[in-house]
């Protein structure tokens, strides 16, 4: 069994649709004998919209407080993808950096 990586960006997980569409497309890889593991970025302009939030608070936010914000987008899209194929019959687990 191979290990593919399939690669989700903002506008492939931009809504519930999009999302169980993707995960559709990951259990589809997974019944063909892959082993996939799943890359999604957060939903739609999310990123975008916190990039703008935190230069409101903050002209120049610290490197490293941009990073935790913005890591929360990509945190939401994991655990709703999990959940997504959770509600198709298969397993996921959702992980982060760390």
């Amino acid at each position: 069994m191979s290990i593919i990586v399939q690669k989700f960006g903002g506008t492939s997980v931009a809504n519930s649709q999009k999302i169980l569409a993707a995960a559709r497309k990951a259990i589809r890889a997974q019944q063909e004998g892959q082993q996939v593991v799943m890359v999604v970025s957060a939903m739609g302009k999310n990123t975008d919209l916190l990039i703008d939030l935190a230069s409101q608070v903050n002209d120049r936010p610290p490197a490293r407080e941009l990073d935790m914000l913005l890591s929360t987008g990509e945190q939401v899209s994991v655990a709703l993808m999990a959940m997504a194929i959770d509600s198709l019959g298969y397993k996921a687990m959702s992980l982060t950096g760390g």
